[in-house]
């Protein structure tokens, strides 16, 4: 399969390596000093919590051109950065599937429009981490969340099932959602509340377990933005986490808190939170847009909401 990663940050770079090493023809497209640091390195790994180190070499290149063909285009950036790249995907026609693997919960009419709806394929990552200089310090997520796709219409098709194969053989866990649009705006619906308690902690973890007023909001954001898709008639999804409805809100501080404080919170969450601090921000907006449809009180919500601003420093409680 000859595929190119549209975006070379920790989940482009990681990927891509991982699909190159697993017999695909790839390449990547960076630009400015990641596309010299990769021309010069390659992509350097190192699995956070071994320390084990990689480099792998994969073709790079500095655009995409009407002209070039691929058998999958894999989108990889922040959603903030996205709607920039939609007029070059919409004017190049020779790749058949352009995967989306963004946090997106407002839905994918603009995409649709771009690159139409029988090339369109959705997804999320299941890995994180950050970009270190030229090295990605990385954790694969498999015990939390696989790497998740989907067809815009629910169906198991081919071409799915395919792509799901390519990235197991490359050793990421994969799960097949027949309601994309639900399981991502879940996702949003969790965590924005995170992000923003940190940021209300000011972007230190080991602060926030220390923080019961923002460990509570966080709980009471994600059971309001629970609300909001139920009002909306979207389902909660994957279903198991329905149980964040009837859990006792103590025991839900407590289990945020505990996970907080390991290595893998800092690593999958707090450090991609702070990177991402303009991404963060758009996908509460555009959360909040979807909870102004419906008559669900959201006042954890917008309370967490105001530590996001990115002029302003992280204030903190207590």
């Amino acid at each position: 399969m000859k595929v190119l990663f549209y975006g070379a940050g920790v989940i482009g770079s990681l990927y891509a390596a991982r699909l190159q090493e697993a017999g695909c023809d790839v390449s990547i497209l960076a630009r400015g000093q990641r596309l010299k640091d990769l021309r010069k390195y390659g992509i350097g790994l190192e699995q956070a919590l071994t320390g084990k180190q990689t480099i792998v070499h994969v073709n790079v290149v500095e655009q995409l051109s009407p002209e070039d063909a691929y058998d999958l285009i894999v989108v990889a950036m922040r959603k903030n950065q996205v709607s920039a790249i939609l007029p070059i995907l919409s004017a190049h026609q020779r790749t058949p599937n352009v995967l989306f693997m963004v946090n997106n919960p407002s839905g994918y009419e603009e995409w649709l429009q771009a690159v139409r709806r029988e090339r369109l394929l959705l997804g999320f990552p299941g890995a994180g981490g950050t970009l270190e200089g030229h090295i990605v310090r990385y954790l694969v997520s498999s015990r939390i969340q696989p790497t998740i796709l989907g067809e815009p219409n629910g169906q198991v098709t081919p071409r799915l099932r395919e792509i799901a194969r390519t990235f197991k053989r490359a050793g990421f866990p994969v799960a097949i959602s027949r309601n994309i649009d639900a399981w991502q705006k879940t996702h949003v619906a969790l965590v924005t509340p995170i992000a923003n308690a940190l940021y209300m902690a000011g972007g230190d973890r080991y602060r926030l377990v220390q923080m019961p007023e923002a460990l509570h909001l966080m709980v009471r954001a994600m059971r309001e933005g629970f609300q909001v898709l139920q009002a909306l008639d979207i389902p909660i999804t994957p279903a198991k986490l329905r149980l964040w409805e009837w859990l006792p809100e103590p025991m839900l501080v407590a289990l945020l808190k505990g996970w907080a404080n390991t290595q893998h919170f800092e690593i999958i969450a707090a450090r991609h939170a702070k990177a991402a601090r303009d991404e963060m921000q758009k996908l509460t907006t555009e959360f909040q847009a979807l909870a102004r449809q419906t008559s669900v009180a959201t006042p954890a919500i917008d309370e967490l909401e105001t530590y996001i601003d990115l002029l302003v420093p992280g204030r903190v409680l207590g």
